[in-house]
């Protein structure tokens, strides 16, 4: 963290520090401003009340507000927060427990990591995964709900104490799984509660979620996305992830799980599916018509999924796509190129489009299209009056970004997330160059790396493969691999 005596030594020599943003309102003069048309010079911005006031050329709103003393800010980009439209933020403490594992590792990993969490480690987890998403450029993130019975207050806790903007799902499966299910009028009234005490909340807005669609009955799974609709918040669930979930529904209903969403009326401009990688013309089709969102995950497809998810077709139909981590990794430049080279990979070396996308649509897909899937359209995702001051001080003085020729194509493939010099929401400094400015992010990691171990150790996690030490050492002695462990065994190994 950025110590005070580091601050007043610096204030006298004309740097930037953390300082030079405390006040009530600020107006900006960076070299360049991403604005919806692209990369602008010559602008100034005007933040007040947490919203940005004004952007304009710069002589014209200096003259407007000679009462205010402008903040110079050379070699820096002000540009909108990224928002990661699907993440798990209570899934920080298991990070890479899944790596190399084989698909729904939901079953065998999260499920019983989220079960074995207490209020405490539920507001660990999400402090961490919020700490971690500011960090990597995300203002916003969409969490697509926990399995935890801790009461997720904690997570909202995390994210107004960190300053994320937090999109909270609040889960509605009523079938399914190996605990007792609650009655659905009993999920009905929880969700109905759930939607009303969130409403209006400055960083936190309410949603409601089902895991996946066959863990809820045609009833929830109409309700929810009604009950949403009426409430102007987000339905989310995953959908046709993995090709196991698909053969399930195709033999429980014989309908694939986007087919079973719509018959049942659950899609819609309120509906947000995460992942949507094994799609048919057909439901692509379905998607355009009913105006429903998807939250595209890339990385997640790299790490575990079995497809990827057709987001170039899906603009050029005008299905509304937002990128999502599904907290795989929080870095928003990272997920942009994995964007970009996941199209390219599966689409443009086989058709010739050397393009995939021309860097903009990335970028784009990753702000302000991303807030129309999270349903916060309006709200935050650009840089423009009357939205909430959610953006990043990014460092263009570096040899990666000089000279500069393009800069969005620059911006997805070579900016980096250590270029991230300052995060705001709400027009609140949050974090200075990677760490926050009003709480001791280094005492939240001692903390988690203490608990995290006992967490893990009683959750009755199953991985498939062992980790990558103990894989090494069965490669090079010719052993057996593939030998099922239990977490524990895992590490003892």
């Amino acid at each position: 963290m950025y110590s005070q005596s580091q601050a007043r030594d610096t204030v006298g020599q004309g740097k930037l520090v953390p300082e030079t943003f405390d006040a009530d309102a600020l107006l900006l003069l960076p070299e360049e401003v991403l604005l919806g048309s692209g990369c602008a010079k010559g602008q100034a911005v005007l933040v007040a009340d947490g919203k940005f006031a004004e952007i304009g050329e710069r002589a014209a709103v200096l003259a407007r507000h000679p009462e205010l003393t402008p903040i110079e800010l050379p070699g820096k980009l002000l540009m909108p927060g990224f928002i990661d439209t699907h993440h798990h933020l209570t899934q920080s403490l298991g990070k890479s427990l899944v790596f190399g594992e084989p698909s729904e590792i939901f079953k065998r990993i999260w499920v019983p990591l989220e079960a074995s969490l207490d209020e405490r480690l539920l507001h660990l987890s999400a402090k961490l995964a919020a700490l971690e998403a500011l960090r990597g450029g995300f203002t916003t993130a969409v969490d697509a709900g926990t399995r935890a019975s801790a009461e997720i207050g904690s997570i909202a806790q995390a994210a107004e104490e960190t300053g994320l903007r937090c999109v909270l799902g609040f889960i509605c499966n009523d079938l399914g799984g190996k605990d007792t299910i609650k009655d659905g009028a009993v999920i009905r009234r929880e969700a109905e509660r759930h939607l009303a005490r969130w409403a209006g909340h400055a960083l936190v807005a309410p949603s409601l979620a089902v895991s996946i669609p066959e863990v809820a009955s045609d009833d929830m799974l109409r309700d929810a996305a009604a009950l949403c609709a009426e409430g102007s918040a987000i339905f989310q669930t995953h959908v046709n992830e993995h090709l196991q979930a698909v053969e399930r529904s195709l033999i429980a209903r014989r309908q694939r799980p986007l087919e079973h969403l719509h018959m049942v009326g659950a899609l819609g401009p309120q509906t947000l599916v995460a992942h949507a990688t094994l799609v048919t013309p057909a439901e692509l089709n379905l998607l355009r018509d009913t105006g429903t969102a998807v939250a595209f995950n890339p990385v997640a497809s790299s790490w575990k999924g079995n497809a990827v998810a057709p987001a170039l077709q899906m603009a050029a139909l005008g299905i509304r796509f937002g990128l999502g981590t599904d907290g795989t990794r929080s870095d928003a430049f990272r997920l942009m190129d994995a964007a970009e080279t996941s199209q390219r990979l599966t689409v443009g070396l086989a058709t010739g489009d050397s393009s995939c996308g021309g860097g903009w649509l990335w970028l784009d897909h990753a702000t302000r299209a991303s807030a129309d899937a999270a349903g916060l359209k309006g709200l935050t995702g650009e840089v423009a009056p009357g939205l909430a001051a959610d953006f990043l001080l990014v460092d263009l003085d570096v040899p990666e970004m000089t000279p500069s020729w393009d800069r969005p194509w620059e911006l997805v493939r070579y900016a980096n997330r250590d270029q991230i010099d300052a995060v705001f929401t709400n027009g609140r400094l949050r974090l200075w160059q990677g760490w926050p400015v009003d709480w001791d992010a280094r005492a939240l990691l001692r903390e988690v790396r203490e608990a995290a171990g006992a967490a893990v150790e009683r959750a009755p996690i199953y991985r498939v493969h062992p980790p990558s030490a103990a894989h090494r050492a069965m490669v090079n002695g010719n052993q057996e691999i593939g030998v099922g462990m239990t977490a524990g065994a895992a590490r003892a190994s």
